[in-house]
């Protein structure tokens, strides 16, 4: 028996003893960094510096949970917010498989050749069982990730319906004290999430293909009133002559709806973002659209009223939080949820016990 353990191709040889899984060393290093994490001061410092290291620092505090990281993050938000606002927004949304991701990497790569600086905040779904993100534009935007002159941030959506991450609004403040002049937000896709990203850009647009029944749903309101331009996608090989239908078609559309506000007429462009082409003429729409906006000071205005909506958001968000957290509503919450599952009580008639007993 001994003689054939010695000869089994299985154990271990004398003089090969095996590897260490970790090296200590290097677990000591990455101990050490995170305990000297820098400090409010030094992350400004960084940010008005244009480094992305600090930058990326910054806002996973600034999206963190941690109800230790909130006072350090509202200080670097204020430290950022006298150097923000110079830049302008591009919302950005389709459905699934429209091509947000190879649009916005053609897009981004003419914005930065023409001397732009472009930070692109995406938003990944977050899955309802798992909770987790893949979060993986950058893979995708494998040229835009690797240009000096971009920085790509995606981000989960959490629990946030819509599909907007919860602090994107405070990352624009942090990406434009950086020195990016062009932020675009890229959604999770068609749904509630374009009321949020309306809500927090300068301009909105949405990605259509052709060919996909879309142009029928042309004559809906919703998204199509809030889309200041329309780009038909994947205008390339057999699907040209499709596009340049379902621009009409859009365009038809659009005559259905009232005059904006802004004095801007939406309309409908056509590319290909595989192929790079009229990628040049929807910056153009853009161009034109704020030349406009400025000119009739609706882009102030537009700015002034989502300062005040955020403002309304972020106290219907920190009074939410509060309740939930609130340790004698935590405990009355599950005595009323049992109550209201085996009918003793009606849900309303719940509710209005627990926000009575809140607000006592």
């Amino acid at each position: 028996m001994e003689e054939n353990q010695k000869k089994s191709a299985l154990k271990e040889k004398d003089g090969i003893p095996q590897p260490e899984i970790l090296n200590a060393s290097s677990v000591q290093k990455v101990l050490l960094k995170r305990k000297n994490q820098p400090s409010a001061e030094e992350l400004i410092a960084g940010i008005l510096a244009q480094d992305k290291v600090a930058l990326s620092r910054a806002i996973t505090l600034v999206e963190s949970t941690n109800i230790e990281h909130l006072a350090k993050a509202n200080e670097i938000i204020n430290g950022c917010l006298p150097h923000a606002n110079q830049s302008i927004r591009i919302g950005i949304t389709g459905v699934p498989g429209v091509g947000k991701s190879t649009f916005i990497e053609a897009f981004g790569k003419y914005l930065t050749s023409i001397g732009k600086k472009v930070a692109v905040l995406a938003v990944d779904p977050s899955s309802t069982i798992s909770h987790g993100s893949i979060l993986g534009d950058k893979t995708r935007m494998e040229e835009l990730v690797k240009d000096e002159n971009a920085f790509i941030r995606p981000s989960a959506s959490g629990e946030t319906l819509g599909g907007v991450a919860r602090k994107t609004r405070e990352t624009i403040i942090l990406c434009e004290a950086c020195g990016f002049d062009t932020i675009i937000i890229e959604t999770v896709g068609v749904g509630q999430s374009e009321t949020a990203v309306h809500s927090m850009v300068d301009f909105f647009l949405l990605l259509k293909i052709s060919g996909a029944g879309d142009e029928l749903q042309g004559i809906k309101r919703g998204i199509m009133e809030m889309a200041d331009t329309i780009v038909i996608n994947k205008a390339d090989g057999d699907n040209v002559a499709k596009a340049k239908l379902a621009k009409t078609e859009f365009n038809r559309a659009l005559h259905l709806f009232p005059a904006k506000s802004s004095g801007w007429i939406p309309n409908v462009t056509t590319c290909s973002a595989f192929e790079k082409t009229g990628i040049d003429n929807v910056w153009k729409i853009i161009a034109d659209y704020f030349e406009l906006v400025k000119s009739n000071n609706y882009f102030e205005e537009k700015r002034q009223n989502q300062n005040q909506f955020w403002m309304m958001e972020t106290i219907n968000e920190q009074l939410k939080s509060h309740f939930y957290t609130h340790p004698e509503i935590s405990s009355l919450l599950e005595e009323n949820k049992k109550a209201v599952q085996s009918n003793e009580i009606s849900p309303f008639a719940a509710a209005m016990n627990l926000l009575e007993k809140y607000f006592k």
